[in-house]
């Protein structure tokens, strides 16, 4: 099972990563973008804007009531401004993420340290927070998540993976008789 977010949030030193294929790494900046590899992290250590894109594909498949709309550019899905996960949502989102819902004590972990709206209900911003922490942490947890969610490791989604089984298939291909 996959660590919770939450936990990730309460390490406030960095982690060894001897046991890692590549110890001396920077997190979240392991591909090699010479080599055309998208990073995760900027070189301040930010979300890089595809990272951030995705996330909000992401989030956008979870917020209530549900988002519908043309897919943007790549794609995906921008969710509005103001959207944010209810606890059922968030609920949604850890269990097709992780195989199931977060604990109460870790939706509170999170209300507590995270953007949230007045009403205690996760912004976009508060699910960036999550990755930037996650990704600083454990980057390969964060490729884990982003390969459940459909996405590549060049942040494109992936026509095979569950991605498109959300959505019905319809062929534009005509048949015609000679």
């Amino acid at each position: 099972m996959a660590p919770s977010i939450a936990a990730h949030l309460m390490r406030t030193e960095s982690i060894s990563r001897a046991d890692t294929p590549e110890p001396s790494a920077r997190q979240g900046r392991r591909n090699d973008s010479s080599q055309g590899g998208v990073q995760l992290l900027d070189s301040d250590g930010g979300l890089s804007e595809r990272f951030e894109a995705c996330l909000a594909h992401i989030f956008a498949k979870y917020i209530e009531p549900p988002f519908i709309a043309d897919r943007a550019e790549g794609g995906l899905m921008k969710p509005p401004k103001d959207a944010y996960l209810t606890d059922s949502g968030l609920d949604r989102y850890a269990t097709e993420t992780n195989g199931q819902p977060f604990t109460t004590e870790t939706k509170d972990e999170l209300k507590e340290m995270i953007d949230c709206d007045d009403q205690g209900r996760l912004t976009l911003e508060g699910f960036f927070q999550i990755y930037q922490l996650q990704t600083e942490n454990d980057e390969e947890e964060t490729w884990k998540d982003l390969s459940t969610h459909g996405f590549g490791r060049d942040l494109n989604l992936v026509s095979s993976r569950r991605e498109d089984e959300d959505e019905p298939v319809t062929s534009t291909t005509a048949t015609t008789s000679t």
